[in-house]
């Protein structure tokens, strides 16, 4: 979903291994934000320039357009302020990629109604009084939201298990029931 040669802002990049394939694979000039200090002496040392921030804060500094994409992986559902973060994600980059866990898939629902209790997946393998995700969504809650926003959805991709492509649509009831993650690939409104 990235053009060559674009300039990336990676929201959570934690070690920054999307980064570093980012500038390997498509020369990107990239720049990263990490909540952790363990994530950007990681980045650091494989020469990646990351700076310490936070998304629920730190996002509003940046100007308008600053960059060609910003990308938000895995890390919406964690933020104190998703509407927010999404807002101004897609603001400061010219199109935004937000990928998020679907809490509708299949077998997170079957976890819940079989054994009674807060289900785990390898997206999802925290207990729940140690998640780090406090805003949990399914694919159709995060269309409604980038419904709402006004942005449009330029590309979705629903991905398995094991981070393989499904061919289905995102606003199609098979998304939210087979889809482990969604990613999408959002603009303004014009």
């Amino acid at each position: 979903m990235v053009a060559p040669g674009s300039r990336v802002l990676d929201i959570g990049c934690g070690d920054g291994a999307l980064l570093a394939s980012l500038a390997a694979e498509k020369g990107v000039d990239g720049r990263g934000m990490e909540l952790s200090q363990a994530g950007v002496n990681a980045c650091v040392r494989s020469g990646l320039s990351v700076i310490q921030g936070d998304a629920d804060n730190d996002l509003a500094t940046y100007p308008a357009d600053a960059f060609d994409y910003a990308i938000l992986s895995q890390t919406l559902q964690a933020t104190r302020q998703p509407r927010q973060v999404l807002e101004r994600l897609t603001r400061i980059g010219r199109r935004a990629i937000v990928s998020v866990p679907n809490f509708g898939y299949w077998r997170v629902r079957l976890g819940l109604l079989v054994t009674g209790r807060m289900p785990s997946s390898s997206l999802l393998a925290h207990s729940w009084y140690d998640t780090p995700n406090i805003h949990l969504c399914t694919i159709r809650d995060f269309l409604a939201l980038a419904a709402d926003l006004g942005l449009v959805v330029e590309q979705a991709q629903m991905l398995d298990r094991i981070g393989q492509p499904w061919r289905c649509r995102a606003d199609g009831a098979a998304a939210n029931w087979l889809a482990e993650q969604g990613v999408f690939l959002l603009r303004r409104a014009e």
